[in-house]
């Protein structure tokens, strides 16, 4: 689909006319246009701020004479460039024909041979591409199209040169799309030097997304995505068996674990009957026995912290190659990821002085600790905290966060618990406001001289706890908003509780900054447990 050439945009570029709009995307606009002999061609032009930079140019110019190399048979050939332009632009081949995406959308996912004739497509472009020295970058639905019924590649060859000069421009444009983004790519922290890999990851996504209509780690908000990207095992399911194997291969986790491009085309089309003598890393929910090699779930938190740096930085600014990201600061990073299971080191990430993300599954910001009345602060496959009365747990961040924040922590707990989240708490711990949710309750408390006074909680009928009805032993998300003298707390999403934090018998707000650490309460004489998963504290 085309739409109207713009008043700024150029009519002419070297020797093509401009006709229209075909898109715009991170790295510029593409244009259909028209060549000398009136041939159609797609003309991509690069941003201004690209244009500007001279390592750009040079990195351009080199990734242009490798895009050339590549076999038009299953890509857009690359027809002409001119770096030196002084708006620098590539021109290859005009596909005329519906993407994959267009495809679903019109005629439902693809089945049987049709399927696996558009897997072997995509790899064998995956082969020639990679062959000639490039990674694709953004491998999905809308970079598929279809020409004479047969997939073609397209939007390769200059993603590296924009993704290498982009500490020049915005921090928030990264070259890719979100949900088909391979994990080494949401977790640069971890030093791994990006591969064509991450374009086998792609494929394995893209090709799940042909044979079913949906993403296999579609989630409800980009975070949630990035980390089941980084946690979850792909849902396959609606592939099939055979396909479904390979893909599997693909979406590995480790890079080191995916098949080549050209060992993906050779299984595709039947030219090795090897299976993989090594374990494929799929990230399932196979409990971990503590003590011996970290099992699936003990690297999945590091990644879910990893995730929480790359994606709320990027939300801070906004876009993905030009796709705009929502308010996703309220959604904890590793909504819908399985608890962890290793007591393996996972630090903590600390985003900005304003902003931080811990995982909870091992000593970082919070740490273990015993009271004199022998309630613990532990972990294992979270932060646990057990206690016959109340537990604080006397450690956390030890800054003070003051003004507007906003608190969030997963919870499972079991019967006759409480979990509480203490805010605004002084440094000895014996001043602050804290928010208790049981399966039956939420509460939010004035703490004063280390006297919790049960006259002064804090809800809309003075002495009356907000009724609630949660499972005891599932994992719910609790999140605290301090907005100004006002606390607002929410159980999964939805609003329970919001109160003046003035009401009293003390007239205004009595803390107005602290730190935040959490605890649990069981009030029975019984021992109580709490696990907590996922703290997120963020300073708007």
């Amino acid at each position: 689909m085309t739409s109207p050439l713009r008043p700024e945009d150029p009519r002419y570029l070297g020797r093509y006319e401009l006709i229209s709009r075909l898109g715009e995307g991170g790295m510029g606009a593409v244009f259909l246009g028209r060549g000398p002999a009136g041939t159609l061609v797609a003309v991509k032009v690069i941003k201004a701020e690209h244009a500007r930079d001279e390592n750009f140019r040079a990195r351009f110019r080199s990734e242009v004479n490798r895009a050339r190399e590549v076999p038009a048979f299953c890509t857009a050939e690359v027809l002409d460039a001119d770096p030196d332009h002084e708006t620098p632009y590539l021109v290859v081949e005009y596909v005329d024909g519906p993407s994959l995406a267009d495809v679903l959308r019109d005629h439902g996912p693809l089945r049987g041979g049709r399927l696996h004739s558009f897997a072997v497509g995509v790899a064998s472009a995956l082969v020639a591409i990679h062959s000639a020295g490039i990674i694709h970058r953004d491998l999905k639905p809308a970079n598929v199209l279809f020409a004479l019924g047969s997939p073609k590649v397209i939007d390769f060859g200059i993603a590296k040169a924009v993704e290498a000069t982009s500490h020049h421009t915005r921090a928030q444009e990264v070259v890719g799309t979100l949900s088909y983004m391979a994990p080494e790519r949401l977790a640069p922290a971890t030093g791994q030097e990006l591969t064509p890999a991450a374009d086998i990851f792609a494929w394995g996504a893209v090709v799940a997304y042909a044979a079913t209509g949906h993403n296999p780690f579609a989630a409800d908000n980009p975070m949630a995505t990035a980390a089941r990207i980084l946690t979850r095992s792909p849902d396959l399911s609606g592939l099939p068996p055979a396909l479904a194997a390979i893909v599997a291969r693909a979406l590995a986790k480790d890079p080191a674990h995916r098949p080549t491009a050209r060992e993906l085309l050779l299984e595709l089309t039947g030219g090795s009957a090897d299976s993989p003598t090594d374990p494929i890393e799929m990230w399932t929910d196979t409990p971990t026995v503590r003590g011996g090699r970290p099992g699936p779930k003990s690297r999945d938190r590091r990644r879910v912290a990893a995730a929480a740096a790359a994606v709320v930085l990027l939300v801070a600014g906004g876009s993905w190659a030009g796709t705009r990201l929502g308010d996703s600061h309220r959604s904890s990073a590793a909504t819908g990821a399985a608890p962890g299971g290793s007591s393996a080191p996972a630090p903590a990430v600390r985003l900005s002085a304003k902003e931080l993300f811990d995982p909870l599954t091992a000593p970082a910001l919070w740490r273990p600790f015993t009271d004199e009345n022998g309630a613990t602060c532990d972990f294992d496959s979270g932060l646990v905290i057990k206690t016959t009365f109340m537990a604080q747990c006397d450690s956390g961040p030890g800054q003070v966060f003051e003004g507007d924040t906003h608190i969030e922590v997963r919870t499972e707990m079991t019967v006759d618990s409480e979990t509480i989240i203490w805010f605004r708490l002084s440094p000895t711990g014996s001043d602050g406001y804290l928010a208790g949710v049981s399966a039956e309750n939420v509460s939010l408390s004035h703490v004063n001289d280390g006297v919790l006074d049960y006259s002064e909680q804090l809800n809309s009928n003075l002495g009356t706890l907000t009724r609630l009805d949660i499972e005891d032993n599932g994992e719910h998300l609790i999140s605290v908003d301090v907005v100004g003298r006002t606390a607002e707390v929410a159980v999964d999403g939805k609003t329970i509780l919001t109160n003046d934090l003035s009401l009293g018998r003390a007239a205004g707000p009595r803390h107005t900054s602290g730190r935040v650490t959490f605890g649990a309460s069981g009030g029975t004489g019984d021992a109580v447990t709490v696990t907590l998963r996922d703290a997120h504290v963020t300073v708007p």
